[in-house]
């Protein structure tokens, strides 16, 4: 099959397959005649597990790691384990993902919404040192003030 088949195939995007063979994650597809990639029933199996520690929140070289356990039948499930116990980090993230959404309901709340020009949404994203970076009339005084932090 070639790469747009392997994508729909697997849930991984052309172009994430093509950054996936850059980075040696997975093995350069074969190629035709013609130099298109030719992908078989494996490669779109490795996609898919992939795809899966992606959506588990793995980063890339943990992803290596966990694909080697995965081909090597001689692994020791304990090796498996110590990578997969990220929960810890898994909850840190969660934490600032709420966070985020309470800071931004809030936000929200305090917005009226309408056609003036006050918004205290803006307002938070710009924080106090952006802020300081404004003259009188709310313009950046120059880019760099306004955007230094």
């Amino acid at each position: 099959m070639n790469i747009g088949q392997a994508a729909s195939a697997s849930g991984v995007t052309a172009k994430m397959i093509r950054y996936y063979e850059s980075i040696d994650l997975v093995e350069a597809a074969g190629r035709t005649d013609s130099g298109y990639r030719i992908y078989g029933d494996s490669d779109v199996h490795v996609l898919r597990f992939i795809r899966q520690a992606r959506t588990l929140g793995f980063p890339i070289e943990q992803i290596r790691q966990l694909l080697s356990l995965w081909l090597n039948q001689d692994r020791a499930s304990a090796e498996v384990k110590t990578i997969a116990a990220h929960h810890g980090e898994l909850n840190t993230r969660i934490a600032e993902l709420v966070a985020m959404r309470d800071t931004l309901a809030n936000l929200s709340r305090h917005c009226a919404g309408d056609k003036r020009p006050g918004c205290p949404i803006l307002d938070g994203i710009s924080g106090p040192a952006v802020r300081q970076g404004l003259n009188l009339k709310g313009k950046p005084a120059t880019r760099g003030a306004a955007f230094a932090v």
